[in-house]
């Protein structure tokens, strides 16, 4: 027996329901009015019987529609043994649950079909048992035949307008849920990205500002003309801090999606002005290069430039020595960047590298996590560890782009 799931009704589905069983009651009995001779009289004890048994089980006809469906049938073919005319009024429970099969059943459609025809044939089929048929009698059978079936074709094109209403409404709610799963991801990556700019700028200018101010209060008393000069870079590093932040907060706080004007992003060509402000600040650092450099991508390019000050910031912060070496080594393919320092550390830091100072309740820092993730977002890799002769080594390997067809640089 097919079924199907329900649960509490509510007041308008009983009404509904009380409506539809009280007209197929009544349709019922009038068509037990109706004799053979086309006379009308009351309807006979039989017609209420089979009116109430037929439509006793129509309220079922949601949860059990193959039952419901069997037991009005079953009705219908009592018509005739029971004296009473076989004619479409007086089926017209079957013609309810005839729809309501065809709109709720779980069957495959040709199941559902087969069930509708053989019904109609055992309905049709009990009047010619019991006397013979007429032109009249013909006419009539093909009237109670065809109703039933029309009721089940309403009810299955019904119940495909339902599917694909549903189809619709699904594929719209999960094409939301994608624009917002998409939405709140593109948030995510953005606030990582910021919050990565953010750290290299800040991470790299205060330790500039801190190491000049310390070799300024070092100098004060001793060399004066020393501190004056600290002093003045210290100015100028504070100043260029002050002015990276302020361009990233503008954008920021701009609206839309049109970017105010902003100067080029940072790379490898801004290199040499990046270790003058170390030196500035007492790290002497060394350049090394190995094969013919290249222009780098934009995007690759900026990641290059920010893994260099966030490990030479580093090496300032945490490495108890003056001196770091940057290699850039260029293949056909990629350019793979290394920074190393000879400098000793006691334990992990702040920021996650050896050799730094750990300071009870500070939280863990994004040096290392961060240069990852510019690495892995330029289609690179990075690795950082402690170097067994001593010190601390950082090495990143970037993509490059093709090379020209004519192996021009």
């Amino acid at each position: 027996m097919t079924k199907t799931g329900g649960g509490p009704r509510p007041r308008g589905a009983w009404w509904r329901e009380g409506a539809v069983t009280a007209t197929a009651f009544v349709l019922c009995l009038l068509g037990g009015v109706v004799q053979v001779d086309d006379t009308l009289t009351a309807p006979p004890a039989a017609a209420y019987v089979i009116a109430v048994v037929s439509c006793a089980v129509l309220p079922l006809r949601h949860r059990a529609p193959l039952a419901a469906l069997a037991a009005t049938i079953a009705s219908g073919v009592l018509v005739a043994p029971l004296g009473l005319l076989l004619s479409p009024l007086i089926v017209a429970p079957a013609l309810v649950t005839a729809y309501s099969y065809a709109l709720t059943a779980r069957t495959e459609r040709r199941a559902a079909g087969a069930v509708l025809l053989s019904s109609v044939v055992l309905l049709v089929a009990s009047t010619p048992l019991f006397g013979g048929v007429s032109w009249q009698d013909a006419s009539r059978m093909g009237s109670v035949a065809a109703f039933p079936l029309m009721a089940g074709v309403l009810g299955h094109s019904v119940r495909n307008r339902r599917a694909y209403l549903a189809a619709v409404e699904e594929r719209a709610r999960r094409a939301e849920e994608s624009r917002d799963g998409e939405a709140r991801r593109r948030v995510a990556e953005e606030r990582v990205r910021i919050a990565r700019e953010l750290h290299d700028l800040v991470a790299h200018q205060i330790t500039l500002a801190n190491a000049q101010a310390t070799v300024a209060a070092h100098l004060f008393d001793i060399r004066p003309e020393q501190t004056r000069k600290s002093l003045h870079e210290l100015v100028e590093t504070t100043g260029h801090a002050l002015d990276e932040l302020r361009s990233t907060v503008g954008l920021l706080r701009q609206s839309g999606d049109t970017a105010g004007p902003a100067g080029p992003a940072p790379g490898l060509a801004r290199l040499p002005a990046l270790l003058v402000s170390f030196r500035g600040a007492g790290l002497e650092v060394s350049v090394e290069q190995e094969g013919t450099a290249r222009p780098l991508a934009p995007g690759v390019d900026l990641t290059a430039y920010r893994i260099v000050q966030e490990a030479l910031t580093n090496v300032t912060k945490h490495a108890a020595t003056g001196t770091a070496r940057v290699h850039l080594a260029w293949n056909r393919d990629r350019v793979t960047i290394t920074v190393a320092d000879d400098g000793e550390g006691e334990d992990e830091g702040a920021t996650g590298r050896p050799g730094a100072v750990a300071v009870p309740g500070r939280p863990p820092g994004y040096g290392l996590i961060g240069m990852r993730e510019r690495a892995t977002a330029a289609g690179g890799q990075l690795s950082a560890g402690r170097r067994p002769e001593g010190g601390f080594l950082v090495s990143a390997e970037l993509p490059l782009p093709p090379a020209r067809s004519g192996g021009v640089p």
